[in-house]
């Protein structure tokens, strides 16, 4: 019996991989969720003084020296308060941060709950793609969407802007797995793309017009591109729909209960993210649903 026979006929082990597995890569996402913007704005420092022909000034960003090799890898994930290396030991996910009770094993300063959080979040998700899609392909592509989601929606609550290293080639990788229709036909796809791009453009030309703000940024353009590319544009409806909802609900929220500056923009890149998991997971479900409920 093959090793994907074997989970096919045994859906309880299959479930404890994947949910292991997105512990794991949970962990991985935390890393890039802090470090790529990091390393972003150092790269855009270092553009604008080449440009420039001037000397490099001091970093804006949060770390010690410029010139020190940093990525994804390197350094050693460590305390941001007194620079103690994490072990293998103490980087577990969940159970280190348990064991640890949420401190720094040497300073024990506060660790941020956001942390375990974010593994506990990548593995239920992955897990109800797993349930959803079964032993796939599309189960394997789904997940990494909803690790590329993940990313996208903490960094864009964090900074307001969503990276096109992350953007950009999701976007093509969605095309590229629609040549063989794996989520829909490459024709969809490629309008999907197109429309997810020009709706925003639009929506964010026309209130800029009339009110003279910007209500959204470019990167909000490409996710919804992104989206349509991987779930065609038949899904942008719903993606559309459901994000200004959640969107609207939880800013009315924040703002009445005083959880938030009015003179503060509210990144709508999570609640487009959280849309298009829930549209790639029930969209069917939820055209069904309406189209029922407009004909009845």
């Amino acid at each position: 019996m093959t090793y994907l026979a074997l989970l096919q006929h045994n859906p309880v082990l299959y479930l404890s991989l994947i949910v292991i597995l997105g512990l794991l890569v949970g962990s991985f996402l935390n890393v890039v969720i802090y470090r790529l913007p990091i390393m972003l704005k150092r790269q855009w420092q270092a553009d604008c003084v080449a440009f420039l022909e001037q000397e490099e000034s001091k970093p804006s960003v949060s770390v010690a020296d410029s010139h020190e090799t940093f990525n994804l890898v390197v350094p050693r994930s460590r305390c941001s308060h007194c620079g103690h290396p994490i072990t293998a030991l103490e980087n577990i996910p969940v159970l280190s941060y348990l064991f640890l009770r949420g401190r720094c094993r040497e300073c024990k300063t506060l660790i941020s709950i956001r942390y375990p959080l974010i593994e506990i979040l990548s593995a239920s998700l992955v897990a109800l793609v797993a349930w959803k899609y079964g032993v796939s392909l599309q189960a394997g592509m789904a997940m990494l969407l909803t690790w590329g989601l993940i990313c996208l929606s903490f960094i864009d609550y964090d900074h307001q802007y969503l990276p096109d290293n992350i953007t950009l080639p999701f976007l093509w990788l969605g095309l590229l797995l629609n040549l063989n229709e794996l989520f829909v036909d490459l024709t969809s796809a490629v309008i999907g793309a197109m429309a997810g791009y020009l709706i925003l453009w639009l929506v964010y030309q026309v209130f800029k017009k009339l009110t003279g703000k910007e209500g959204m940024g470019y990167g909000d353009f490409k996710l919804l591109a992104m989206l349509g590319a991987w779930l065609g544009w038949q899904a942008l409806p719903a993606i559309i729909l459901l994000s200004t909802l959640v969107g609207s609900v939880i800013g009315i929220s924040l703002v009445l209960f005083k959880q938030h500056d009015r003179s503060h923009p509210i990144p709508f890149g999570p609640y487009l993210a959280l849309a298009g998991w829930i549209v790639l997971l029930w969209g069917n479900e939820i055209n069904t649903a309406y189209l029922n409920w407009i004909n009845y």
